[in-house]
């Protein structure tokens, strides 16, 4: 039954990302044109690898995409491999921002829910700890790739330490549960 629910929830989230790479595919485009490997590349780089688009994921996505009238596809026969350049449509663009309207508004309700959860069920405060703030899933997309290196460096690290913060709080929840435990145990015993 475990593996059941292991492969339900590997299922969904796979269905998610393919959403997310449609829109990802979009803002790239709407930043400049792109043939299919420089988008599968530039989502891999702008999301640290957590997002790692295949040929057989991406090239599916974009043929749908031209297929809605969102992108466009022209060969490009100047360079050794032939190769197609997708840009957006003016249809696109409208798409996108109405995309992004609608993601920001479920990114919120969903990180709404994490924190109503981990302050009900896991009894920590996100209110009070700006650190365990969830970011949202395309923000990395949005941000602009000429960022300096000590702004990346910067941003890492708080990255890094808002985890790390989120981790301290769930070790002394999860070190009062555990406390609770023993003590019942013995109890009932």
């Amino acid at each position: 039954m475990q593996q059941d629910e292991e492969t339900a929830a590997s299922n969904w989230l796979k269905e998610i990302q393919k959403g997310y790479i449609r829109i990802a595919t979009l803002i790239l485009l709407s930043k400049k044109p792109h043939h299919g490997y420089e988008i599968m590349k530039e989502i891999k780089e702008r999301t640290k690898g957590f997002w790692k688009p295949t040929a057989g994921g991406i090239y599916p996505i974009l043929k749908d995409l031209q297929k809605s009238g969102y992108i466009q596809g022209e060969w490009n026969d100047k360079t050794r491999r032939r190769k197609k350049i997708y840009i957006i449509t003016k249809t696109g663009r409208t798409v996108l921002r109405r995309s992004l309207a609608k993601e920001n508004q479920l990114a919120v309700t969903m990180r709404n829910l994490f924190e109503e959860y981990m302050k009900g069920v896991l009894e920590v405060d996100t209110q009070l700890d700006q650190t365990l703030r969830i970011p949202l899933p395309l923000s990395e997309l949005l941000r602009e790739t000429d960022e300096k290196k000590e702004d990346t460096i910067r941003r890492l690290e708080e990255q890094r330490r808002q985890i790390q913060g989120m981790i301290k709080q769930l070790q002394k929840k999860l070190g009062t549960i555990t406390k609770r435990l023993r003590t019942l145990k013995r109890h009932t015993s």
